[in-house]
């Protein structure tokens, strides 16, 4: 069969390869390249049966158009031009390229010193020249019907106050279920199996953050160890879905997937990488970007360009600030939303996408191309926020309406329960939505994703079980991953038989997952948790593709669940608890309160207290922002936060509230009951207990208004912390 593109004066906007109904439209951008020529494969992808160079240029873009090129015809790129690593060039037509938009990625990566182009061990290093074809080596596109049946579904797009996430692994939460069908074990269709749904269901998640689904590579190190990518990010296609997660051959599954977990009132948010590619350094591999352009796709040193330029602690870095590689960004994440219905975007290493030439920039060009484009505005977007490079820790430096992981609150949390010294001032902080990091430029405490764990660290499980980091299965001599992790084994290294311990740690998980779920800002789970899901001790078990990595579900029947799903039902029942406006402690026209903290005596917390660092509980009394609207409906709460031994806590009059009810307390065999109380409550040690009002009264009377100097303090508890 012989291949020819169309005479006519065909350009289309798009860029990729695009299926028009009678013929497929080709086109790639590079500033730099001389020829770029489209290479056709066999069915299987095996055999180069034809060779084009792309006829049409204009801006940078390279195009043209081909009758009766059909879906499922695979494809790949080569690109003439200078090699001059000094310059910051590196064409090699003699490697076949990866298009930056492929819609499906087929074929498996065979890592061989063809795929690199210079010659590995050559005289001259990088800046050697091999001649070898990579294309017997190299994955390769394939051209796709966007036609899809998604009739009935439709965009969630549930407020942030009313939003809790739920970080998972496709892969990790499917492969032991003991429900989810063998065949699609470590799938997108198992990943919206009936079983999965049912468990997210229950809990009460609104929300799935799914790890990397976008197309990544395994890295050549990992697999000589007989290791794999894991946790996937080393992105390569930022338009298709990874292949392994599949479990024939269309990305209709992934389509389906989308469309189910909608079906049960569930957004999916993606985890993607636009900072960096999985080609590495400047001694990586030639696999797309670098071949077509190399100096506009990646940042390279400004002094020596043959270098890469890294924030990533990758090798390289996505140079976002082009117009082009922005262009790309923004079409990716437009396609998502466009085409596979996702509902939004979790930024990794987002500092590095903030980066205008250097430095961050909390008004650079990538964050204003997202406030303006109609599509990706309304979606959900959360960052990262940071990078390993200088200056690279933004928490809180990101603009609306970017909400952000707040590893803070994990820390303190974490510390609070472990019983350091000094944390009531900073749990304070952490359960009003982090003032400090997150009050301003109108934003709100929805700002703040609240998190105990993620993927990057221990588990919570692993949090009350482990002392120290026990990565020695990454082969890297226990070095990798954190080593201040804010755990403590509460008397055992690891899975332990002692009940005593087991009862500890069980109340202690409780007492955290309590405390996510009573902070305002927006609470994320990470997947497993809730079923006492353990690594082993590893916190960076990002290159295991087996047990340590993948959720033990042993514990799903385990009282722990139970627990998980009647605090999340708790919180979503509770307004209070999920309010849009920071509680700063101010009062109404009519002297009403909306938050004051109290010590065990039933007396405000002072600057004495504050500064307590033995002090080791915690009342706080929590009612509607009085910038709310008057029509939302919010009920008063007192919140208590013991990690000390058991106290007695008098519960004050507050707002004319004079009568209170135990409503929970992590220390009772049935955390979920209701108690009177009268005058102080027994608050028993590491625990969490929760009040509510037992009866209404009226309003203080008029020109009755309480002591405005008691929250001078909480002002500069806000400012401290």
């Amino acid at each position: 069969m012989s291949f020819s593109f169309s005479e006519l004066d065909f350009l289309k906007p798009e860029l990729g390869a695009e299926f028009t109904g009678d013929g497929t439209h080709f086109a790639v951008f590079s500033a730099h390249a001389e020829q770029v020529e489209l290479c056709l494969f066999s069915e299987d992808g095996k055999e180069e049966v034809a060779r084009l160079p792309l006829p049409k240029r204009e801006g940078d873009i390279w195009s043209g158009y081909i009758a009766g090129i059909s879906p499922g015809t695979i494809y790949g790129y080569r690109a003439h031009g200078p090699y001059d690593p000094k310059a910051g060039h590196r064409f090699n037509p003699n490697k076949l390229l990866l298009d930056p938009y492929a819609k499906q990625i087929v074929g498996d990566l065979v890592w061989d010193d063809a795929l690199f182009g210079y010659t590995i061990g050559g005289k001259g290093g990088d800046l050697s020249f091999d001649k070898r074809d990579s294309a017997p080596f190299m994955v390769k596109g394939v051209v796709q019907n966007p036609q899809f049946d998604w009739d009935g579904d439709k965009a969630i797009r549930r407020t942030w106050t009313d939003t809790v996430i739920y970080e998972a692994h496709v892969r990790g939460m499917t492969m032991t279920h003991p429900d989810v069908p063998d065949k699609l074990r470590g799938t997108f269709l198992g990943m919206c199996s009936e079983p999965i749904i049912a468990h997210l269901t229950k809990l009460g998640i609104s929300a799935v953050e799914l790890l990397p689904i976008q197309y990544f590579l395994d890295d050549r190190y990992l697999l000589e160890k007989d290791l794999r990518n894991y946790w996937g990010y080393q992105t390569l296609g930022f338009f298709a879905p990874h292949s392994r997660y599949m479990s024939g051959s269309k990305i209709t599954e992934f389509k389906t997937m989308v469309k189910t977990f909608h079906a049960a009132g569930i957004e999916v948010i993606m985890d993607v990488v636009y900072n960096h590619t999985a080609e590495g350094s400047e001694r990586g591999p030639t696999l797309s970007f670098r071949g077509l352009d190399n100096l506009s796709y990646y940042r390279l040193s400004p002094d020596e360009p043959r270098h890469t330029f890294d924030t990533t602690g990758t090798g390289n870095t996505l140079n976002v600030a082009h117009p082009m590689v922005l262009r790309m960004v923004l079409d990716s994440l437009r396609y998502w939303v466009g085409v596979m219905h996702i509902d939004g975007f979790r930024f990794d290493l987002a500092s590095t996408l903030g980066r205008e030439y250097m430095d961050f920039d909390r008004e650079g060009g990538f964050f204003d191309a997202i406030r303006q484009d109609p599509i990706l505005a309304g979606v959900k977007l959360i960052a990262e926020p940071w990078d390993v490079g200088e200056g690279g820790y933004q928490v809180g430096g990101f603009p609306h309406p970017f909400r952000e992981w707040n590893d803070k609150f994990r820390d303190g949390v974490r510390r609070f329960w472990k019983g350091d010294d000094g944390l009531v001032s900073k749990l304070a902080s952490r359960i009003t939505g982090s003032a400090r990091q997150f009050n301003h430029s109108d934003r709100g405490v929805t700002t703040s994703i609240n998190l105990l764990s993620a993927h990057d660290g221990f588990t919570l499980m692993d949090t009350v079980s482990y002392n120290d980091k026990h990565n020695e299965a990454n082969g890297e001599d226990n070095r990798d991953g954190h080593s201040d992790n804010h755990s403590d084994n509460m008397g055992a290294e690891g899975a332990t038989d002692n009940d005593e311990i087991i009862k500890a740690r069980a109340r202690r998980r409780r007492n955290m997952m309590a405390t996510l779920m009573l902070s305002q800002g927006v609470p994320m789970i990470l997947g497993g948790d809730e079923v006492g899901n353990s690594q082993g001790g590893n916190n960076n078990a990002y290159c295991q593709d087996n047990e340590i990595g993948w959720t033990d579900w042993t514990g799903l029947n385990d009282p722990f669940v139970d627990f998980c799903s009647k605090a999340i039902a708790f919180r979503k029942a509770h307004p209070v608890l999920h309010q849009e406006r920071f509680l700063t402690g101010e009062t109404d026209e009519n002297g009403r309160v909306e938050i004051a903290w109290y010590k065990p005596d039933g007396n405000f917390m002072d600057d004495g207290a504050w500064q307590d660092g033995g002090l080791r509980v915690l009342g706080v009394y929590l009612g509607k922002s009085i910038h709310a609207a008057e029509t939302d409906t919010m009920d008063d709460l007192f919140l208590v936060f013991n990690s000390g031994g058991d106290c007695e806590f008098t519960l004050p009059s507050v707002n004319d509230i004079k009568h209170w009810q135990r409503i929970a307390d992590t220390g009772a065999e049935e955390a979920f009951s209701i108690h009177p109380v009268d005058g102080a409550a027994m608050v028993y040690g590491a625990s969490v207990a929760i009040f509510a009002p037992r009866t209404k009264e009226s309003a203080p009377p008029e020109g009755k208004k309480p002591e405005r100097r008691r929250w001078f303090h909480f002002a500069r508890l806000v400012r401290r912390h």
